[in-house]
């Protein structure tokens, strides 16, 4: 199921034994394009820390309800390695993290004991880098701080990212939401994480081998509109791009 992350932010985090707080944010990496923690919006509970959650301990998402299921206690989350508001995630600390809970690191591969698939986009990308022997690239961003950047198409800039979508079942970012007003007015366009080249050292655009007029003239994007399977499909035919999900008519997506 594909949902915007404006639209998870009202959702609760519920753990074992109560409710923690609210997302307020993620981090994802720009090499896979999947999110690695939620941040979660504890109010005075964590003051002055943030409070990561790895999609690892996740359980289940209500939609109806809006909440996400944490398995853990509030006395694990509390006691887990955290990090000062606006600081940088690094590798020293990832790894302290995974050592607290015991789980295997998303760069180190499956993990079988935990809920949720490797949250990158498939398996056989991870086998090619493992294959390769490619160094992974610990650059996490925050969803809050790249909403704003800039998209760079290869012709010139096109706009600018107003907000992501999210894949709830893989807890990948399937498609950046991208308003294009500053070149032509009144128009949202989809860009998929798998037409994305690179973003810059420094974060603050991202980079993209499409051009600007193949984008204007792609199929639309409005918020009132369901972000539907024919629609996804319609997409892809356009830019001539494979799709992500496999060939299942029973499965079902939509946004929220």
């Amino acid at each position: 199921m594909l949902i915007k992350i404006k639209s998870l932010k009202s959702y609760k985090l519920n753990c074992i034994d109560g409710e923690v707080g609210k997302i307020k944010e993620f981090y994802f990496d720009d090499q896979h394009w999947a999110i690695r923690y939620l941040v979660a919006d504890t109010g005075n509970w964590h003051s002055g820390k943030q409070v990561l959650i790895s999609p690892d301990a996740l359980s289940s998402v209500n939609v109806e309800s809006e909440y996400i299921s944490i398995n853990l206690t509030k006395k694990q989350i509390n006691d887990s390695p955290s990090l000062e508001n606006n600081m940088p995630i690094s590798r020293q600390f990832e790894e302290e993290y995974y050592d607290f809970y015991g789980w295997s690191a998303y760069w180190k591969g499956t993990n079988p004991s935990i809920n949720y698939p490797l949250m990158i986009h498939d398996n056989e990308e991870l086998s090619e880098s493992n294959q390769l022997k490619k160094p992974w690239d610990n650059r996490l961003h925050s969803t809050n701080n790249m909403s704003g950047h800039h998209i760079q198409a290869i012709d010139g800039e096109l706009g600018h990212i107003v907000d992501f979508i999210i894949d709830i079942q893989k807890w990948a970012i399937r498609y950046l939401i991208v308003d294009t007003q500053n070149w032509w007015l009144g128009k949202k366009v989809l860009i998929s994480s798998k037409w994305i080249d690179h973003v810059s050292a420094n974060g603050l655009k991202v980079f993209i081998n499409l051009s600007r007029e193949s984008i204007r003239l792609s199929p639309e994007y409005t918020e009132e509109a369901l972000l539907t399977r024919d629609y996804e499909s319609q997409l892809h035919k356009y830019y001539n791009r494979n799709v992500y999900w496999p060939d299942d008519p029973s499965e079902k997506k939509h946004l929220l």
